[in-house]
């Protein structure tokens, strides 16, 4: 019978968030595939966990992930972590899950923390709708596909930022968007937690005096609704009303539902379109 595959989520600062389950389930499982093995030990110390260690991380996702498959599906349980937070978010073992899957290997998680998460829960920015990028991709082209997308993007952002890369994402970010409100987060739940709540422009105001230290959790203000209708009634403006109507008719709408829809693009009543309409046709 085929062993599984457990994704255990470990403290992101605070020790105290280790959870009783997963303890108990890395004290249990034959192997704990780990991101940084000296790392992980002294966490696995800390919590008098005794079970073998064997390296998974960026650079051996792939050929790993094969070796690791052909011991669970001899029986062997392994339990995978990352330094910190819930492994396979902007982590290499998204590729050891995937890979279970195809082989036919069960995977269950352990809930627990997740930096992302966190900071959007202490953000004070909607949490009704939001995406998390991660890192902006090291690639020129990537990145700058990722950038553009932001600027029509309605929902919550959430970014993760080294500290040497800060201010020049945060740039990237202005130039971008605009002045958005923007929560930096540093050092989650630990003893010098910080959470600042401000906008771009003051951001890089700060970061001129201060050095960014630490790693951030950068949460971004998406577009909202009101910027929105804006920018179309401004675009609106910009067309005749003969080719305003016309774009709506070439959609299939009738000249009365036309003419609702105008007025509403530019804020008047049907009547006003109505009678410019009239009046035009009589010219």
């Amino acid at each position: 019978m085929s062993g599984m595959l457990f994704l255990c989520a470990t403290p992101i600062g605070n020790l105290q968030d280790m959870t009783p389950r997963v303890i108990e389930t890395l004290r249990q499982v034959d192997l704990i595939a780990a991101e940084d093995t000296r790392n992980s030990r002294k966490l696995l110390t800390h919590f008098e966990i005794s079970t073998p260690m064997t390296s998974y991380h960026e650079y051996n996702k792939v050929e790993k992930a094969y070796v690791l498959i052909e011991k669970m599906r001899q029986g062997k349980n392994i339990a995978l972590i990352t330094d910190a937070g819930t492994p396979a978010i902007s982590d290499p073992g998204e590729v050891l899950v995937r890979m279970c899957q195809e082989a036919g290997i069960k995977v269950t998680s352990l809930p627990g923390p997740a930096a992302l998460i966190t900071a959007l829960t202490l953000s004070g920015l909607s949490t009704r709708r939001f995406c998390f990028e991660g890192f902006l991709p090291a690639d020129k082209k990537e990145k700058r596909e990722v950038l553009q997308s932001m600027e029509n993007e309605h929902r919550t952002m959430i970014f993760y930022e080294a500290p040497h890369h800060l201010v020049r994402t945060l740039e990237e970010f202005y130039e971008v968007v605009g002045d958005r409100k923007i929560t930096l987060c540093r050092e989650l739940t630990k003893k010098f937690e910080t959470v600042m709540p401000t906008t771009l422009a003051k951001a890089l105001e700060y970061y001129k005096e201060e050095t960014p230290r630490g790693e951030y959790v950068l949460v971004l203000e998406g577009k909202s609704r009101e910027e929105t209708l804006q920018e179309e009634r401004e675009s609106w403006q910009t067309m005749s009303l003969e080719e305003h109507m016309q774009f709506y008719e070439e959609k299939g709408m009738d000249r009365k539902a036309a003419m609702k829809q105008v007025a509403k693009d530019r804020g008047v009543s049907k009547r006003e379109i109505y009678q410019e309409l009239l009046q035009k046709d009589e010219n």
